[in-house]
């Protein structure tokens, strides 16, 4: 067995030496989140983890399961998880060591019966052992967990964005659907004006121009109704395939958008925030995994320690004399002049771990931006829909004693047509306004990671 030389370790820890100091991560992608929302939520209630549970309908419910369960995106963020594991399990094994064999054997053959010429396999094996002194592979491994921990963080980030998109789109489909029953509601009360004034002329008691006006009232609003089934059919098709189906109706509540309660607003500082959402965890790993990968290319400029071990046709002996031969060598591998290829490596390797600090800066003011972005929506749309019920009820008073005063003849059909035009548009916004309402709660259930939780103990598990 050959032993190391003194020299050689000295020069070895000489050289570790010389690689400078560790480029530090840059102070402008340090972030601070603020001690309270600029906008105060109020009361608020815990985060669950199924918070789609809170609007109270079991249709909804329903359609995020099978979109959690057969959606295609989902699928391909778990398959990466996969593979992720599998390159980590491959960086773990590089850790350990390598041994190749081969066996010998065989026989020949010349006139007359075989002859055995070895009875046995005798094999040749070879045994390699980096021993990782500056701990490069060990880095290497660390950088793999860390990139599996922000793989798995990502796939739940994709399902939480999944669940949360379907949730808007199925709430988006019942405001349509109420857009519609309220399309055809009036033009059902144009029909019945209509017949009204066809009678009404027909005997000489309104003119001729009242009863135009009457027909291209109740045809300008029955052309409304194609589009706002289109946008119905449209919108079906859009979540059966975020469901993973093939277009077909979808299964919701009868009773539409009035089905659904609407949630108390979830809870949680700005500083949780950094724990609650997947993508800011994600993008957190991916700079740990970026440092220890600085950590293992900074290795990379060192010498490699390792062991070597030859066991040949002497393992034969065994078979009679119990005994194995076999020769171990140690060796010493470093740059001596590579041009600076490594350094180059190294630095690029830096400046990826800056970037992907910037890019987690980035994630957490976004995600601080969605919250308060939410928070205000909710609010404002809150506001919107207090006055447009009220707007509503107004015009339906209107229109009901501009409907009597042209039935006893006081005032002309104009009047009564601009009252139906004026309820018309408030009922629509007021569905509009109901469902940007609802949907503002799914927002900021997404804002504030919707209930996701990253649990410590399978944490330290991935980082023993």
């Amino acid at each position: 067995m050959r032993r190391l030389r003194p020299y050689t370790l000295l020069l070895a820890l000489g050289l570790a030496g010389c690689l400078g100091p560790r480029p530090p991560l840059p102070m402008g992608a340090q972030v601070t989140p603020p001690q309270a929302w600029r906008f105060d939520p109020g009361a608020t209630v815990p985060l669950e983890t199924s918070w789609w549970r809170a609007f109270g309908d079991p249709a909804l419910t329903a359609v995020i399961d099978q979109a959690l369960a057969n959606n295609p995106d989902i699928g391909q963020a778990v398959e990466r998880v996969e593979q992720a594991r599998a390159v980590e399990r491959q960086a773990r094994a590089n850790r350990g060591p390598e041994i190749d064999g081969q066996n010998v054997g065989g026989y020949t053959r010349e006139l007359g019966p075989p002859i055995i010429t070895t009875p046995f396999a005798i094999p040749e094996a070879t045994v390699a052992w980096d021993l990782d002194v500056f701990h490069r592979l060990r880095e290497a491994n660390a950088a793999a967990r860390a990139s599996l921990l922000a793989t798995e963080a990502t796939r739940d980030a994709v399902q939480l964005s999944i669940a949360s998109t379907a949730a808007s789109s199925y709430i988006t489909l019942l405001g349509l659907d109420a857009r519609l029953a309220i399309v055809r509601q009036n033009i059902s009360l144009r029909a019945d004006f209509l017949h009204t004034a066809e009678r009404r002329a027909a005997v000489g008691y309104t003119s001729q121009l009242e009863l135009k006006q009457a027909q291209a009232e109740y045809q300008a609003t029955a052309a409304l109704e194609p589009a706002a089934a289109l946008a119905v059919s449209q919108e079906e098709d859009a979540l059966s395939a975020l469901l993973g189906q093939s277009p077909r109706t979808v299964i919701r509540a009868a009773a539409g958008l009035e089905a659904l309660t609407v949630p108390a607003v979830p809870g949680g500082l700005p500083s949780s925030l950094l724990r609650r959402r997947p993508d800011v965890f994600a993008a957190q790993e991916t700079v740990i995994a970026a440092d220890h990968s600085l950590s293992s290319a900074r290795a990379a400029m060192l010498p490699d320690f390792a062991l070597t071990g030859d066991i040949g046709e002497e393992f034969a002996q065994v078979l009679t004399h119990g005994e194995v031969e076999y020769l171990i060598a140690s060796s010493v591998v470093g740059p001596l002049f590579d041009s600076g290829r490594r350094r180059a490596a190294a630095d690029a390797v830096a400046a990826q771990r800056n970037q992907a600090a910037y890019a987690y800066k980035g994630v957490v003011l976004r995600a601080l931006r969605d919250v308060d972005d939410s928070l205000v929506a909710i609010q404002r749309d809150r506001e919107q829909n207090g006055v447009l019920a009220t707007q509503v009820e107004v015009e339906d008073a209107t229109l009901h004693v501009a409907s009597q005063r042209y039935r006893a003849g006081y005032t002309p059909y104009f009047d009564q047509i601009d009252s139906e035009r004026q309820l018309l548009t408030a009922q629509l916004s007021l569905a509009q306004a109901r469902t940007a309402w609802l949907t503002a709660y799914v927002t900021l259930y997404e804002a504030l990671g919707g209930g996701w939780r990253w649990q410590d103990a399978q944490a330290a598990t991935y980082r023993r």
